[in-house]
């Protein structure tokens, strides 16, 4: 048992951090910040506030003590699943104890890694350690092949080389090594150990929650063998269909050379980016009040039905809302001004709304390719629809509910020790959401890596080439994932933008409101108050049944933030751009440069 110490700083466990884990192998937590003290000591501050004597004089001596002594991981989250790897992150110091450069050069950047002529990497080499492909870079792996169920494997994180983004982990690569491990523990112990980045990490989750292979049941002879896992993605990788391919995928490598694949050819399914010039009414009144849904592509991801086998090609198929798939068909046809809202038709100012079919809001002009969501929100708003021709998965399942349920819990929980706390009524949810991230700094980090691992995960389905020499029509390495599912980002973002829009239209049938800008999970109405509870139609504190509600849990909305119509009407005259999405700026009203939505 390696020595360890609680500094009298750290005698107690800071509020929200992970209780030490329970299982005795390990009993230290997931991981531990390596670092050395005034006096030449290297130290691993654990979870919990527990601080541990590291006596390893080398990177591979380290791995070897990570391994054998320190009782560092995290058990698994499903049956078949595999135990998390610990993770090791190393300060500035530990990094020039141990030979390793506080910084990469920019070539190293590039690239991701030190040279494989590195010191350090020969150290590992002649100890018989590996590292994987991505060599030795911000997130390394540095393993030994498996010997039986034992896996030998220890994950590496270097802040000082970026491995914590800024637009995700704020200033968590300048935190003390105690408090760094406060918010990585308080993450890996809610979501799961990182990985990588939260995108990698979003993508490793929903491996980790389906593995896609189990343990069969015994043979003749009594030995199990490894098997699919039901409800999983499967061990290899399935081709998508050519609409649902982005550019440059080798399915496409027939087309010609500047071919440029219109809505008939390609699935667009992406996040809103619509904004309308305000009418002569909003304009008299004072405000512009943006509101925001909560966790909204992870809402979108809830019990959503997706593809996990490959699609099959129909022509001229009947449409059936229970079946994952991208559809040719032409919803031109479907008009705001008159549409459905549950049993009863009612009628609405069609130009002053988005279209539910294309990000841009524009109205389809003819045949498009949609995920199954939207083309069941237009059967819903009362119109018919009549597919040419699918691309079905006839084999699917609730493959996200499992990701959707870890993530909402531990952003709740987080959100908790924030002092929001579900089920609060509006105003005080409102009083609560004021200033929250100054309540507890570091627990605001993890709400924003909780975000960004929902969003990277999701974005991660359809990873695109990342350079390595890649040309068009050429294979790039995230194509033999079996989590390379460009139709599950597809449907999740479709869903999404259709459970955004059913509530727009609600509220506009109900109030006569309609939204002046919406962008992905953000839309922003004129309105007489300040507050969303100035046009949210609250009576005796309940919410209009289907429209937008004030609260925490994913799906439901927070105030984004509020402007003067003046700011508006200036900031789209300065542009000269009448139409510029104001839902971009709503929240503090600084517009450096009309931005082109990338």
């Amino acid at each position: 048992m390696p020595a360890s110490r609680r500094p009298d700083a750290w005698k107690a466990a800071p509020a929200g951090s992970p209780a030490v884990g329970t299982d005795p192998r390990f009993e230290n937590g997931p991981l531990a910040v390596v670092d050395v003290d005034a006096g030449g000591q290297v130290l691993a501050y654990c979870t919990g506030g527990l601080v541990l004597d590291v006596p390893a004089k080398s990177i591979p001596a380290l791995v070897h003590w990570t391994l054998e002594e320190a009782k560092l991981g995290q058990p698994k989250l499903s049956g078949p699943g595999k135990d998390a790897d610990p993770l090791i992150v190393l300060t500035e110091a530990a990094l020039r104890r141990y030979g390793l450069p506080v910084a990469l050069t920019d070539e190293e950047r590039l690239v991701g890694r030190i040279p494989e002529g590195h010191k350090v990497v020969k150290q590992l080499a002649r100890a018989d350690w590996k590292l994987t492909k991505r060599g030795f870079g911000p997130w390394a792996r540095i393993y030994r092949p498996a010997t039986g169920s034992g896996r030998t494997c220890v994950q590496l994180c270097i802040p000082s080389w970026h491995a914590l983004d800024s637009r995700h982990w704020a200033d968590a690569a300048a935190l003390p090594p105690a408090e760094l491990a406060r918010v990585l523990g308080v993450y890996a112990s809610r979501v799961m150990t990182p990985r990588g980045s939260t995108a990698v990490t979003g993508l490793e989750l929903m491996t980790a929650l389906h593995p896609p292979t189990r343990a069969s049941e015994p043979d003749a002879d009594g030995k199990r063998h490894s098997e699919h896992n039901p409800g999983s993605l499967g061990r290899d990788p399935v081709d998508c269909a050519p609409c649902e391919a982005p550019d440059g995928h080798p399915i496409l490598k027939g087309l010609p050379r500047f071919h440029v694949r219109g809505p008939a050819e390609k699935l667009l399914e992406e996040a809103y980016d619509w904004a309308r010039p305000m009418t002569d009414a909003e304009c008299t009144l004072r405000h512009l009040v943006g509101i925001d849904v909560n966790m909204a592509f992870a809402a979108g991801a809830n019990g959503l039905n997706v593809g996990l086998g490959e699609p099959t090609h129909v022509k001229a198929p009947v449409f059936d809302p229970k079946l994952p798939g991208s559809w040719l068909v032409d919803l031109s046809h479907v008009d705001l001004s008159k549409v459905k809202v549950g049993k009863e038709w009612v009628e609405l100012d069609g130009s002053l709304l988005p279209s539910p079919f294309t990000p841009k809001g524009d109205r389809p002009d003819g045949p498009a390719w949609y995920a199954t969501p939207t083309v069941a929100y237009a059967v819903e708003l009362g119109y018919e629809v009549r597919p040419l021709e699918a691309y079905v998965r006839y084999e699917n399942g609730r493959y996200l509910d499992g990701w959707y349920n870890r993530l909402r819990d531990a952003y709740l929980a987080t959100m908790a020790d924030l002092g929001v706390h579900a089920d609060r009524d509006p105003a005080e949810f409102l009083t609560a959401m004021d200033g929250y991230k100054e309540r507890d700094p570091q627990l605001a980090i993890v709400v924003s890596a909780i975000k960004a691992t929902v969003k990277g995960g999701l974005g991660k389905l359809r990873e695109r080439p990342r350079g390595e020499g890649w040309r068009p029509g050429e294979p790039w390495r995230a194509l033999s994932r079996p989590t390379w599912r460009p139709d599950i980002r597809a449907a999740v973002i479709s869903r999404t933008r259709i459970n955004l829009h059913r509530k727009i239209v609600k509220h506009a049938a109900f109030t006569g409101q309609y939204p002046v800008a919406v962008l992905s999970d953000c839309v922003v109405y004129a309105s007489g108050g300040e507050s969303p509870l100035d046009f949210l139609p609250y009576r005796d504190g309940k919410p209009l049944p289907g429209g937008f509600k004030l609260g925490i849990n994913p799906g439901l909305v927070k105030h984004e933030g509020t402007q003067s119509v003046l700011w508006g009407e200036e900031v789209r005259e300065r542009f000269d751009a009448p139409a510029l999405n104001l839902a971009r700026y709503i929240k503090d009203g600084t517009v450096t440069d009309v931005d082109n939505g990338e």
